[in-house]
């Protein structure tokens, strides 16, 4: 396992990032965008007990502000197009390119990479989209319409009231998002059963950077990307690309199918099991796969 720290140009000056490299290939090169923002790429380390075996590469990789890497206290860093930015440089640092350059982002990180493959798709040999619409908006009404009128009302309501307070830091508020939210649609387990990788990812998030982008909850989102919408766009994205969703995702399932259906080589996973963190609760059906449209791009351009 190789780490190497990336030094990244930014506007507000040169930070460093984290990544480790985990196997070794010529033509499957697997880089990892983690959610959040402000999450880590820890949540991943599942992927190791799969991906290595199959001759694909993982790199591990913690977006600046993120545990991992630096963490510069400075709002106007956490900006879309400067993180697509930091992706590009990233690339260029490891040496990927479009003859082994595999990019799967999961949920912040799946609007993460779409936005990259607009912007850079030349440099991609694969994409992934894991967990995550093309439309901040349609997800703002898929939590509203369906998700909120599954829940228990009562703790709804409550949940609701301290939004309104903007409590976010009260206790009660994450217990009422765990017990009535979190294990249904983030990870189906109980709280007490979430996997270490997955706590100790969400025990370094970086709220400053979360929350200014994304909101508090994960209940909808309310920061700077709730306009965010590509999903017009996807038709330009000629990149092989799997949508993987889930059933219980926090994400529209058949939204993410109507995606891979938009997208010119687009090919879209269910996990009939799974939720938003499906490489834990249908960690199988994820990581089968996911190595199958690895292999099968990789065969297809061989």
């Amino acid at each position: 396992m190789t780490v190497r720290r990336i030094p990244i140009t930014t506007p507000s000056g040169t930070f460093e990032v984290w990544t480790q490299s985990v196997g070794d290939s010529p033509t499957m090169r697997l880089l990892l965008l983690h959610g959040g923002p402000g999450a880590t790429r820890e949540y991943f380390e599942i992927l190791a007990d799969y991906l290595p075996a199959e001759g694909i590469e993982l790199i591990y990789y913690d977006q600046l502000g993120s545990f991992g890497s630096d963490q510069p206290d400075d709002l106007s860093l956490w900006d879309l197009p400067r993180f697509v930015d930091e992706v590009e440089q990233v690339r260029v640092a490891l040496g990927l390119d479009a003859s082994n350059f595999y990019l799967l982002g999961h949920s912040w990180g799946g609007l993460l990479g779409m936005e990259y493959a607009l912007t850079h798709g030349q440099h991609l040999k694969g994409l992934i989209v894991s967990n995550m619409m093309a439309s901040v908006p349609a997800y703002n009404r898929y939590a509203h319409d369906v998700l909120m009128p599954q829940m228990d009302q009562a703790a709804l309501a409550r949940i609701l009231e301290l939004e309104a307070a903007e409590d976010y830091d009260n206790p009660e508020y994450e217990d009422l998002l765990m017990e009535h939210f979190y294990v249904f649609h983030v990870l189906r387990r109980p709280a007490d059963e979430w996997p270490e990788q997955v706590t100790r990812s969400f025990g370094h998030l970086n709220k400053q950077v979360y929350v200014h982008m994304q909101g508090p909850s994960e209940m909808g989102a309310r920061g700077t990307l709730i306009e965010w919408d590509r999903f017009d766009e996807l038709a330009t994205i000629t990149v092989p690309t799997l949508v993987i969703a889930a059933t219980h995702d926090t994400m529209d399932p058949d939204y993410l199918r109507d995606m891979a259906e938009r997208l010119p080589n687009g090919e879209y996973l269910l996990c009939w099991d799974g939720s938003h963190m499906a490489m834990h609760d249908d960690e199988e059906r994820y990581a089968t796969g996911l190595i199958d449209f690895i292999r099968s791009v990789d065969d297809a351009t061989a």
